[in-house]
This record gives structure tokens, sequence and C-alpha cells, in this order.
């Protein structure tokens, strides 16, 4: 690569530093005459992959951040340790997208400057590192938690028209270094193999809109309604979940469906309670520390009114909303107590509520009996029946037949030659395709998908034509009057033709500058280089 600096002194010093970690000047380095060799140029290459592989691992972490609370909850039940984790994840991956992102623009610098990319052992070893973590990373949400690939495929339905822009415009200000890069070396051979790359590179992304669909690329007038709002275990982002604050504040945000989860205490009384253990949302661990650890089921419902269900919401705050609560809801939440399912059922028929619950857990030996009980206590609460959505599949046929009017809702797609026509299914929003969702509501099926957190996810539901979602942000969702973007199909494909052509005039204007500037640096050199031919020739001679 030829050598001249292509800027003064003290900035190439500055930059070269810091990426070589070496404190001499710019005009020493040239004097010693380093150049950037193939192994610095394979290094520079693989500053680069790691940099995207980073980049790619950050939008990982904004995707799931939609269903870190089920993450935070998994570790709790397996080390008993809360903490939102979210917050390590963001850290971490600031950090390291950081420092791949510094490192990249300095060698970008240098490569303009002209001066050579003798990247550091330190970063060396460090980028190494940060590939290793990321990759891990990617290998355990593989093995863990794998139907996050499927959000990450459905979240491109909503950032891929603008993904598409991002990088038309890194890969258009990457034409810079690259047409000094070209101008500099003198391999034609790697010239033309780099060309040719980025050539490919571009293309592709120029015509990467052939095949990014959404459902929100469609007239304003073919948008479908606004899907109604499920409550999951209430409004727990602003009340300690699965009890009857969180159900008045689910009512507050106009959900239209309480979705809790029903359990039986030793003595036959139905009460609200997710977790087969009860140290997550009370506290047992000071109340009947000897019987922490046994199933919910194994309480009767006395030792049950003698928990703290609300305290452990204001002390391990599990959604950064609960620092923003009034005095007044903070002070109601400490009083709550474990709901039975018939307070539930009052609550929410006084505030015209539905109610859906799943009733756990399923593989108990007593599970008819659980059935029968719960049938007996909405049969005796005086709800009207058409309210109440029952997911249990155990014993279903037995309830259709004491409770006709339950209206019945499947955890499973429709399959063919069905009995009974299916009319409400209660899915996760990564096994329902945009089409599916559109043939379902063609043929009048309700569909309702959880749990759907991010304004991003709740637009193209909302775009495909769902019918309800559950979330844990029912605030959040309320507010939302429209999708978070809408455009007809004519203007989509206005603002790609746009940006693809400013782009290309771009990196026109880049090579052509880049190649003045080169010629500009270039005559004193070749002068020098024919002066040191003659020199060299009467020397042998």
């Amino acid at each position: 690569m030829a050598d001249p600096p292509g800027c003064c002194s003290t900035c190439a010093t500055c930059l070269l530093c810091p990426y070589s970690c070496q404190w001499i000047t710019a005009k020493k380095e040239k004097r010693k005459g380093l150049r950037t060799t193939k192994y610095d140029c394979s290094w520079f290459l693989f500053l680069f992959c790691v940099f995207l592989f980073t980049l790619v691992w950050l939008y990982f972490a904004i995707i799931i951040l939609n269903d870190f609370h089920n993450f935070n909850e998994f570790i709790f039940r397996q080390k008993k340790l809360w903490l939102d984790w979210s917050l390590v994840l963001l850290i971490a991956t600031a950090v390291l997208i950081s420092y791949s992102s510094v490192l990249l623009v300095l060698a970008l610098c240098l490569q303009l400057c002209g001066q050579p990319l003798k990247l550091h052992w330190v970063h060396k070893v460090l980028l190494i590192l940060t590939a290793l973590v990321v990759a891990a990373a990617f290998t355990g949400l593989g093995i863990k938690w794998a139907e996050e690939w499927k959000s990450a495929w459905i979240s491109l339905q909503a950032t891929g028209p603008f993904l598409h822009i991002g990088a038309v415009g890194g890969m258009t200000l990457l034409a810079w270094p690259l047409a000094s890069f070209i101008y500099r070396t003198r391999r034609t051979g790697l010239r033309v193999f780099v060309l040719l790359v980025y050539c490919a590179a571009m293309i592709a992304l120029y015509l990467a809109p052939l095949g990014i669909t959404s459902p929100c690329i469609m007239e304003e007038n073919q948008l479908p309604p606004k899907p109604a709002l499920v409550g999951h275990r209430g409004a727990p982002m602003l009340a300690p979940e699965n009890t009857l604050m969180s159900l008045h504040k689910a009512a507050d945000c106009d959900v239209q469906v309480f979705e809790t989860d029903v359990m039986v205490s030793a003595d036959g009384v139905p009460f609200l309670m997710h977790d087969e253990e009860l140290t997550r949302t009370t506290n047992v661990q000071a109340v009947f520390p000897e019987r922490a650890a046994l199933n919910s089921t194994a309480f009767n419902w006395t030792d049950l009114q003698q928990l703290d269900a609300g305290s452990w919401f204001l002390e391990r705050r599990p959604f950064p909303t609960v620092q923003n609560l009034s005095p007044g809801d903070r002070q109601e939440a400490a009083e709550q107590r474990i709901p039975s399912l018939e307070q539930a059922l009052e609550a929410a028929k006084h505030s015209n509520l539905s109610i859906m619950f799943d009733l756990r857990p399923e593989n108990h030996s007593d599970y008819q009996n659980f059935v029968n009980v719960t049938l007996g206590v909405i049969l005796q609460s005086g709800i009207p029946l058409q309210q109440v959505l029952w997911l249990p599949d155990g014993f279903r046929e037995d309830v259709k037949q004491q409770a006709p009017g339950v209206q019945h809702v499947y955890g499973r797609k429709r399959v063919e030659n069905e009995k009974e026509p299916v009319l409400h299914v209660n899915l996760p929003y990564q096994d329902m395709s945009s089409e599916e969702i559109r043939q379902y509501r063609q043929d009048n099926i309700s569909v309702n998908l959880y749990v759907v957190n991010q304004p991003w996810l709740f637009s193209v539901l909302w775009c495909s034509g769902v019918s309800s979602v559950t979330t844990n942000a029912c605030q959040v969702l309320k507010e939302m009057e429209h999708p978070i973007w809408l455009l007809p199909s004519s203007t989509y494909f206005m603002i790609w033709i746009v940006v693809d052509c400013v782009s290309l005039l771009i990196i026109i204007w880049a090579f052509v500058l880049m190649k003045k500037c080169s010629r500009r640096r270039w005559p004193a050199a070749s002068e020098t280089d024919v002066l040191l031919t003659k020199i060299n020739s009467l020397m042998q001679e």
C-alpha cells in the first residue's frame, strides 16, 4: 500500500496510537518504513467480521427484551436469585459493540490517512474474546431459548425496510476508505477482488427489498381493527401479578380479559397463583420457612391468607415501572394478599371483564377434582358464563356438559376433521405467521397471541389482523392509536428507489474524488521512484 499520509501528522498520530498502542508519531512510523501487510489486512477483515457479528447480537438483544421477564423468572426458579438480567445483557452488549466500533472507525480513518494498520496484540486478544463471547451467547440462545429465533424472524417484518436503509447507508460510507485503499494499493489482483466483493454486496443490498415483506406495507383503509388487550396476570407492570389490585389496574387500562392461573388449595379452595412454589411472589420463606419449597397446592386456604403477596413487588422491582408508582399505589401493593378465584370472579364481574385461566398443575393426581371444584366456584359466582374463557385441556368434555355457556379456548391450531369447530385459539406469538392469522380471521376464528409487550411487535400483529394479544404492558399498548409505521406499497417503492439512487451517486462521487486526491499525492512519489531506479542502475554499472 502506498503510503503518503493523507492527513496532518498530529491527526495521524492520534489515530495510530490507540489502534497500535504505540505512542510514537506518524512521521517516525513513516521513517520506520512500516506498511500494511497481508497479515494486517487479515486482522482488519477479522475486526470487520467481529463488528458485524456483535451488531447482529445487539439486534437480537433488543428483540428478546419482549420476552426477557420469562428469563428472569426462569433464573429465579433455578437459583432463587432475582435480578433484572436484561440490564446485564444490554450493558455487556453495549461494551462489546462500542469496543469493536471504535476499533473499526480508527482503522478506517487510518486507511484514509495512509497510515499502516498495525493492530496491537492486546486488541487482537480482546477481539478474539469478543467473538467467543458473542458466539457463546448465540449458542446459549439456540439451546435454551430457541423460540427467540422465530421472534427475530418476525421482527424483520417490523424492521426490514429500515435495516435495508441503514445497511445501504453504512456500505455507502464504506466507499470512502475502500476507494482510498484501491487507489493506494499496487496489487492489481487484490484491487479487483475487493472491488468485485464490494460491488456484489451493494447489488445485493440494492435488490434486497424484493425479498422484504411486512404486513404493515398496506393502504391505510386496509388496516384491521386494533387488537383487544388481555392482561397477563392483570397489569404486572403496575401491580403485583395475580392480585385484585392487578385486576383493577388492568381494567383501568381498558383490557377486555383478565388472564390468570388457578390452583386449588389442600382444603379445596381455588386461588390465583402462577408458580408451583410460593417463593417468588409471597413471603412464604419468612412465614413458613420449613414448608417454603412445597407445592402451592400443599397449603390450605387459612395458611395462604397469612402470606403477603405484594411486598416482593416493591422490593424486587420486576419491571422498571415499579419505581414510578405513587405513594398510594405502593401502600396498596404492600397490602395485597393471595386472592381466591371467587374473589377474582366477583371483581371481574363488577369490572365487566372476561376471565381466562389455566388450571395448574396439569399433572396432579387429583386434577379431575380440581376441575370440578373450579367449575363449582364459577357456577356459584353468578358471573355470566360467556365471560369465562376456559383454557385447560384436561376433562374439557366434562366442562362442556356441566357449564355449556363457557367459552373454550384452545392452546393449539385447528386440525382437519374437528368434531366441533374451534372458535378461539391462544398461542405464543411465534407460532402463527401473518398468513395464518389472516386465514383464521377470514374463517371467524378468534386468535389471541402471547406475550406481547413491545410496540413494534404489537404493530406487526395489528397489521396482520390478530384478534387480541396478552400483554404485561397494557398501559403502553393502550395508548397506541396506530401502528408504529404503515406504508402504502407505492410509497415504499419510491423510498427504495430514491435510497438506492442516492447511494450510487455518493459511491461514484467518493471514487472520483479519491482518484483525484491520489493523483495529487503520487506525482512526487513517482518522481522519487524514477530517481531511485536511475541511481540503482548507475551503481550496478
